[in-house]
């Protein structure tokens, strides 16, 4: 109810300026153990615990990549009630990402557009904040990608390096070679180049004193057969699941609005159907070989349990946050143990 009276004070920010204000009052009230003790408590969903990759989760809630890039409101976003949180995008070495406006709001279609392009830290400033106190119950994967400066035929070296930096830090790493907004990246999706860096991850995680699950994350714009050849890398790499999905470079279905001309990647009500339809083909596909987190469109419970059954373990929500606001996790949970 307070979020309704907020949100309209913080949608006449520029979207990336509302995200950052977000962001940093999070991380202040991360900075205060009497007010996250006090905010969890109004806000943590009823236990509904999922055990996926040897890992416990509170609920199948979390929070997708590209909220809280750098590590700095894992205790703030605690609070909120998610199960897990996705660090990241990171890249080895900072970046500044793609020149702004680079997030753009289509609120009659609950929806965003972002070219953001993996604006990081760094792996080291990254590394710095999550080697300090975790939150207690917070399950934390490091969502990692390759740097923009980087050629294609060195990815996999880059990619192998993120996860010796990060396999001993994360509780799970997820590769990011689907998002549209950093140029020629998606074309790792293609079997060939995905097997190289798959394989060369994989080879890294193999050296490390613990095996951290490692997941791919996927384009919802893949063909059927282009889908086929990225799955049976991920297989054939023995990976541990697929984030299905990324953001969408279609405009399907929005309303007509000089927005929608916008390059980057769509977010929000508009990829649901998609993504649900993908994790169904990808969940048919694999079976139970492979874990599944279904992102994409989730707005409400119902989304939720749609994901499940089609065969998610579990879900991630970022834009449906930014729309429904703190208590979005918590409303979400409990509308799922409704049913």
């Amino acid at each position: 109810m307070i979020y309704e009276l907020v949100r309209p004070l913080l949608f006449r920010l520029e979207p990336e300026q509302a995200h950052h204000a977000s962001l940093r009052a999070l991380a202040l009230l991360g900075r205060s153990p009497l007010a996250v003790a006090a905010v969890r408590r109004a806000l943590t969903p009823p236990p509904a615990p999922v055990r996926v990759m040897g890992l416990d989760f509170a609920h199948p809630v979390g929070l997708a990549a590209g909220y809280d890039k750098d590590a700095v409101a894992l205790h703030g976003v605690a609070a909120l009630g998610m199960s897990h949180v996705e660090v990241g995008t990171v890249t080895l070495r900072p970046q500044a990402g793609n020149p702004a406006p680079r997030i753009f709001r289509l609120p009659e279609d609950r929806a965003l557009i972002n070219r953001l392009g993996f604006p990081s830290a760094g792996a080291d400033v990254v590394a710095a904040r999550l080697a300090s106190k975790r939150p207690a119950g917070l399950v934390v994967g490091v969502n990692i990608g390759k740097n923009k400066e980087t050629p294609l035929s060195e990815a996999p070296d880059e990619y192998a390096a993120l996860v010796d930096r990060f396999g001993p830090l994360a509780d799970y790493l997820v590769i990011n070679v689907s998002s549209p907004n950093t140029v020629g990246l998606r074309r790792l999706q293609a079997r060939d180049a995905l097997e190289k860096v798959l394989g060369a991850a994989c080879a890294r995680r193999a050296a490390l004193s613990r095996r951290v699950p490692l997941l791919v994350k996927l384009s919802p714009d893949l063909d059927e057969q282009a889908l086929d050849d990225a799955l049976g890398a991920t297989l054939d790499a023995g990976l541990d699941g697929v984030v299905v999905t990324n953001t969408t470079i279609s405009r399907e279905g929005l309303r007509p609005s000089p927005v929608t001309a916008e390059t980057g990647g769509l977010s929000g009500a508009p990829l649901r159907q998609r993504a649900t339809e993908m994790v169904r083909a990808v969940a048919g596909r694999v079976g139970d070989k492979l874990v599944i987190i279904g992102v994409g469109g989730i707005m409400r419970a119902e989304d939720v349990r749609a994901r499940l059954d089609a065969g998610a373990s579990l879900v991630q929500v970022y834009t449906g946050l930014i729309y429904a606001g703190p208590t979005f996790a918590q409303r979400l949970v409990r509308g799922l143990a409704a049913r």
